[in-house]
């Protein structure tokens, strides 16, 4: 039996319109998690960054990492744009995701 992997694109923001980090992980809720708690210095832990905001699902780290590379050569305009398509909001969608 093979199990699926999958990989996630992700934004996360200070608040709207605020600071925008995007990354990639394996795990997405473990991944958020760390970033809301700061467990690890950094970025996040900086400047207050742990909303999840956006995140999208990628069959291979290949392409996942692809994706986050060219979301963050964007200008910011399109990130804010990415955003507010699908959560115009700005609605914080960890509770979503954590099960």
């Amino acid at each position: 039996m093979t199990v699926e992997r999958r990989f996630f694109v992700y934004i996360l923001a200070s608040d709207r319109n605020g600071t925008l980090y995007v990354g990639m992980t394996s795990d997405l809720t473990r991944r958020v998690w760390q970033h809301r708690e700061h467990v690890v210095a950094g970025f996040t832990k900086r400047y207050g960054v742990g909303k999840l905001v956006y995140f999208e699902i990628h069959a291979t780290a290949e392409t996942a990492i692809r994706r986050e590379k060219r979301i963050k050569h964007w200008p910011r305009d399109w990130k804010l744009n990415l955003i507010e398509r699908d959560n115009p909001d700005w609605d914080d969608l960890f509770d979503r995701i954590a099960v």
